[in-house]
């Protein structure tokens, strides 16, 4: 196998109309459906579900037990911890159906989600942003934001490289160097780190 070819696991079931990039892993029991649109060099773990409709970007993580719903659009780079769950409607019941009433779940470049962490529909989370393992988000994140809790709070700042920045977000991050400056409430990188 090439390393442009994609890896389907022979457990694994990738439904004709699915669109999977160069040098993806989907590994055993997961079950991609058409209308599906998944990039390059992803890797979805164990029972990963991902529905009609969505959209995954390049370099994405998803491990073990994570469905991907109608609505939800995870950009280049984020990674999604065990057992995450995404939802996409808010109010739901078995007896109604809301097919209608999808909201869309945007994960931007860089995200990372912990396990067990649960996002709830309509939410957007921003650049390298970092939720905490079990938090509950229920509002759109900041870029670099770090959130933990139920329902999730932001405690912190994270480097696009995963350590943690000073509390207040500016100056430099100690292991890659990156520095960062205040952007209205949230952060950014300064401009000649860009």
């Amino acid at each position: 196998m090439s390393s442009s070819t994609p890896f389907i696991h022979e457990s694994a079931y990738v439904d004709d109309g699915a669109i999977v990039g160069a040098g993806t892993k989907i590994w055993h029991f997961c079950h991609v459906m058409p209308g599906a649109v998944i990039g390059a060099r992803c890797s979805l773990g164990q029972n990963v579900v991902v529905m009609n409709g969505t959209r995954i970007g390049d370099n994405c993580k998803i491990q073990n037990n994570v469905s991907i719903y109608e609505g939800v659009e995870l950009e280049d780079d984020v990674f999604c911890g065990p057992s995450m769950v995404f939802t996409n409607v808010l109010n739901p019941r078995s007896h109604v159906s809301r097919k209608h009433e999808y909201r869309p779940t945007r994960v931007r470049r860089g995200s990372s989600i912990g396990a067990n962490a649960t996002i709830v529909a309509g939410v957007t989370l921003g650049e390298y942003s970092f939720i905490g393992a079990g938090a509950v988000v229920t509002s759109d994140v900041p870029d670099y934001a770090l959130m933990v809790g139920v329902p999730a709070r932001r405690i912190g700042w994270m480097c696009q490289c995963g350590e943690r920045l000073p509390d207040d977000g500016e100056g430099r991050c100690h292991s890659c160097g990156t520095e960062y400056e205040r952007a209205g409430s949230g952060i950014r990188r300064r401009p000649s780190d860009r």
